[in-house]
């Protein structure tokens, strides 16, 4: 049992553990539609067992990035279509990442009105807006009777995942966004039955959930999880609590799997000690797929250890389209472009060589 075994998630059988972890890329055109580059992109990476795209925002609402791509409009949908039939018929799986930014966004995004958080707070970072790099400003709080609304946006952003042919979705519950931002006591303020207590801070993330695996059914709805993630203001008095708890209320909702970044490596290096990991995998009890740091020969030792089913590259998966090639012949690989993450059109997009 290694990166190149077979896999069935939930009903999908995999043609392989390695998973593209979702990337945001800024290529979007007018309107926050997948590019046609975008069609490139991903089939050039359909080697492998699982593509998760970047995030697509669930509304306008959801809005903190330029050029990012959304699943709220039929043009999306419509963009969108055409990536999945790429992918399918070159062999993959494809998931589509499901996003809200919350606080990270700017009033740019928003037709002059302030970004939504769970509570007005102050954030730390800055924002690339279509008028330049701006901070971020202190978001307002959303009200109790728009929380429904909430739901219903990622919601619809399923419906419209489904509509556009993905296999099923992730729901992004990391990286200091919004369901990150309940969920966690450093950025949920609240009074009301949506903060305080772990259970009051777990709830919007869970009725999102249930709304969406209502949608796509068992087995065809994940979610993403950082732990250690500490930007734009973020932080938790009892990580270990906090997500442990998480886990197991997602234990009772037929999850495809649970996504963690653990951060292994790279500029982020989490200490063994602190690291969530191993705790998580002895309470969630599906797939659990890890995040951060992995190659090929960290990524085998989990596998094999029982550490994780399934691993998700990043950054090796932007520069190596062919990465699972790569691994199975031990070849040498790309290095990224740091300087067309977010920029470029087709240059560090969709230019990088395979063997």
């Amino acid at each position: 049992m290694d990166l190149f075994s077979q896999y069935i998630l939930g009903k999908i059988k995999l043609s392989n553990r390695i998973v593209m972890a979702p990337m945001t890329r800024c290529r979007a055109v007018e309107g926050n539609i997948p590019s046609s580059p975008a069609i490139t992109y991903y089939r050039q990476r359909s080697q492998a067992g699982l593509i998760i795209t970047e995030g697509a925002q669930v509304s306008p609402e959801g809005v903190g990035y330029v050029r990012t791509p959304g699943i709220y409009s039929p043009s999306q949908v419509k963009g969108w279509r055409k990536v999945t039939d790429a992918v399918h018929q070159s062999g993959s799986r494809i998931f589509l990442q499901l996003w809200h930014v919350g606080r990270v966004s700017h009033p740019d995004f928003q037709n002059g009105d302030k970004p939504v958080a769970p509570s007005a707070l102050p954030v730390e970072g800055n924002i690339h807006t279509l008028f330049g790099k701006k901070k971020i400003e202190t978001p307002r709080a959303l009200e109790l009777e728009e929380m429904p609304n909430i739901v219903n946006q990622f919601r619809s952003g399923a419906e419209n995942a489904k509509a556009a042919g993905f296999d099923g979705v992730e729901i992004h519950g990391a990286n200091g966004y919004l369901l990150d931002q309940f969920l966690r006591d450093g950025s949920n303020h609240r009074a009301d039955q949506y903060g305080g207590s772990l259970q009051n801070r777990a709830l919007l993330p869970l009725e999102v959930t249930k709304a969406v695996v209502e949608v796509f059914g068992a087995g065809k709805v994940g979610y993403r999880i950082s732990p250690h993630f500490q930007r734009y203001s973020m932080s938790d008095s009892n990580p270990r609590e906090t997500f442990s708890y998480l886990a197991r209320e997602l234990n009772g909702l037929e999850l495809a799997y649970l996504h963690m970044v653990e951060h292994v490596g790279g500029p982020m290096i989490v200490a063994p000690e602190a690291r969530l990991a191993k705790a998580i995998r002895g309470i969630f009890k599906g797939t659990l797929i890890l995040n951060g740091g992995y190659d090929a020969l960290k990524g085998n030792d989990a596998i094999q250890n029982g550490v994780a089913d399934l691993i998700a590259y990043g950054s090796l998966f932007l520069a190596n389209p062919d990465l699972p090639e790569r691994f199975r012949k031990q070849a040498s690989l790309n290095t990224p472009d740091i300087t067309t993450l977010y920029e470029g059109e087709e240059r560090g997009y969709i230019d990088y060589p395979s063997l």
